[in-house]
């Protein structure tokens, strides 16, 4: 009995060993508190949609400070401003927290960072009715890509941004 349990933590600690290693490159949600907002700063930039579509999207936001990165979001149809949005990325104590407030909406909406790998940052907010989650990547081609989804596995809508010439 004495061997068996023996073998039995040995092959746990031996799977905890090369799972750890095999995902060196992914961080999940309980390893997303050790992350700070200076590993989001990629996000950091005013970005535009490429235009000559029905609508022009621009985002931007601040670099990291004071525990914060804030943004905002137009989306121009024509002449008119048809949407806008104030967004907040914060570190908080149990990690790092997107706040969204489309239509300057009191209080926010919070989706919590959830995976970091490299230049993917994944937000989610489960008992949100829409978007569950929010994705942001930055492309090798240097644009940024925001998605936004009702979980994984389901449909999303896609945002390509290109820098904006400063």
């Amino acid at each position: 009995m004495k061997t068996r349990h023996s073998v039995c933590v040995v092959t746990v600690i031996f799977l905890l060993a090369v799972n750890a290693t095999s995902f060196s490159g992914y961080y999940s949600v309980s390893s997303a508190n050790a992350f700070t907002l200076a590993d989001l700063s990629w996000i950091s930039g005013s970005w535009r949609t490429a235009p000559g579509g029905k609508v022009q999207i621009e985002e931007q936001w601040m670099a990291p400070a004071g525990s914060s990165m804030l943004g905002m979001s137009r989306t121009v149809s024509g002449d008119r401003t048809v949407e806008f949005e104030y967004l907040r990325l914060e570190q908080r104590a149990d990690g790092i927290y997107y706040v969204a407030h489309p239509k300057a909406r009191c209080p926010g909406t919070d989706f919590k960072l959830t995976q970091l790998t490299g230049q993917e940052a994944i937000f989610e907010n489960p008992a949100h009715d829409f978007p569950k989650r929010i994705i942001y990547q930055k492309g090798a081609d240097g644009s940024l890509t925001a998605s936004i989804d009702g979980g994984a596995g389901t449909k999303s809508m896609k945002f390509v941004y290109l820098p904006m010439a400063q």
